[in-house]
């Protein structure tokens, strides 16, 4: 099993459009999660350099290498979700985990059939998150 993911990663198609889902648990408290998936500093750790973002619905998202977008869903310390032209939809929906840890239920939808690397950048994901990038 790869560091912090849930064996078991599903995958459908809906409308021509694939969709996966990732179950991902950490040791660390939500807010930790929060910082690195839903901050401009966090998502430059380990997936991209967030060149414009404005932390609020509708608020306007631009991830080097991957592309421009918007905010398509935020309720902060549980879902963050990026929509990104030619790239899809991907959203992080946060679950705090007893005693301290957090669950993430990941989706990323797209109208692209390559392997997007998520396994890979999910190592960097729980490496950023442990404090060791």
């Amino acid at each position: 099993m790869t560091r912090g993911i849930e064996e078991g990663v599903t995958e459908t198609r809906e409308d021509g459009t694939r969709v996966l889902h990732y179950l991902l648990r950490f040791p660390q408290p939500v807010e930790n999660v929060w910082a690195a998936v839903a901050t401009s500093d966090g998502l430059g750790g380990w997936l991209a350099a967030a060149e414009v973002f404005e932390p609020r619905l509708g608020g306007a998202v631009t991830l080097r290498g991957i592309g421009s977008g918007r905010i398509t869903a935020w309720d902060v310390e549980r879902i963050a979700e990026y929509t990104v032209e030619g790239r899809g939809r991907i959203r992080f929906h946060l679950e705090p985990t007893r005693p301290s840890g957090t669950t993430v239920r990941f989706t990323h939808e797209s109208p692209r059939d390559e392997d997007p690397g998520w396994r890979q950048r999910f190592e960097h994901l729980s490496a950023y998150v442990e404090g060791t990038p």
